[in-house]
């Protein structure tokens, strides 16, 4: 049995999700790719598909080993086709995680600018609010937000996003007799707070006093806020405070436009939040993947341009 075409082939019926679909690419018969699929499981020992009458579906084994096989069948013909042109033309699919609204809101501009330059090159983007694995996986490079644990990962730090308390102004001109817009940290208390459960510190909201503070610069107050709505998605934030369900503590990219448009406001100007690190991450074994460097540089001139 040849491994490596019985891989590509693998991976070809799921990507295709028949076998008779990658018989006619390949111009031979749906029994012949059946067997080398089947040839595959019996060499690894597990079964990698489990096949009905109407459809294909990878086992618990076969996704984990799609996710790998589908990157070493890329990077083959990547290299291969890089040594038959004789230069560095990038190819095949580079796979992105980010968080949803970031991926939506800023870094799909990004994806489609570098397709627009590498016409070789597909990208699976994964967006999720979630922790991802990025070895189990699969994934090439990930965005992400925020201090970064210690870990076996290769990062690049590309940008810095910032924080801000902010509402909608039908949140503002609603609130009841007698309270009024937070002036100082402490005001949050009186207020319905909308918390991303995603964030390290969820509830305890960290202020910094600012030039116009009424208390001295560099004074630092934590607030522990309550509210009736707290979500692990940056849409539902996004959502609830458009809604004007309450105050939020968001990155400024989340509402860039209604920001500018005096349709959100922010809250407590005079105090500053901890600004956000922006980092590309990447599994050790992706660090010399030219597509992953040709995307990093990418965003990063992006992000520095911002």
């Amino acid at each position: 049995m040849d491994k490596l075409q019985a891989m590509k082939t693998f991976v070809r019926v799921v990507e295709a999700g028949s076998f008779s679909a990658v018989a006619h690419e390949a111009d031979t018969t749906q029994s012949a790719v059946s067997k080398q699929v089947a040839a595959l499981e019996r060499e690894l020992g597990a079964r990698l598909l489990t096949r009905t009458t109407r459809s294909l579906a990878l086992t618990e084994e076969g996704e984990h080993y799609f996710e790998q096989a589908r990157r070493l069948v890329a990077e083959i013909a990547e290299a291969e086709g890089a040594l038959r042109r004789g230069e560095q033309q990038l190819t095949g699919w580079l796979r992105i995680a980010a968080s949803v609204g970031f991926g939506r809101l800023k870094l799909m501009p990004l994806v489609q600018s570098f397709l627009a330059e590498h016409r070789g090159v597909k990208i699976d983007l994964r967006l999720s609010d979630g922790f991802v694995d990025l070895v189990e996986q699969g994934i090439d490079v990930a965005v992400r937000l925020g201090d970064l644990p210690d870990s076996s990962l290769i990062a690049r730090r590309v940008g810095t996003a910032q924080r801000m308390l902010m509402a909608h102004r039908s949140y503002v001109r609603s609130l009841p007799k007698g309270t009024k817009a937070p002036r100082v940290p402490d005001d949050l208390v009186e207020h319905n707070c909308i918390v991303y459960t995603e964030l390290a510190m969820r509830n305890a909201w960290r202020f910094t006093a600012g030039p116009g503070a009424t208390d001295p610069v560099g004074t630092t107050r934590i607030v522990r806020v309550e509210g009736n709505l707290q979500t692990n998605s940056s849409e539902v934030m996004r959502a609830s405070v458009l809604a004007g369900m309450g105050i939020g503590y968001s990155p400024t990219w989340l509402f860039d436009d209604e920001l500018a448009s005096g349709e959100v406001q922010r809250m407590l100007p005079d105090w500053d939040t901890i600004p956000i690190p922006i980092h590309l991450v990447s599994p050790l074994e992706r660090r010399h993947s030219a597509k992953v460097k040709a995307f990093a540089e990418h965003v990063g001139k992006a992000m520095a341009r911002s």
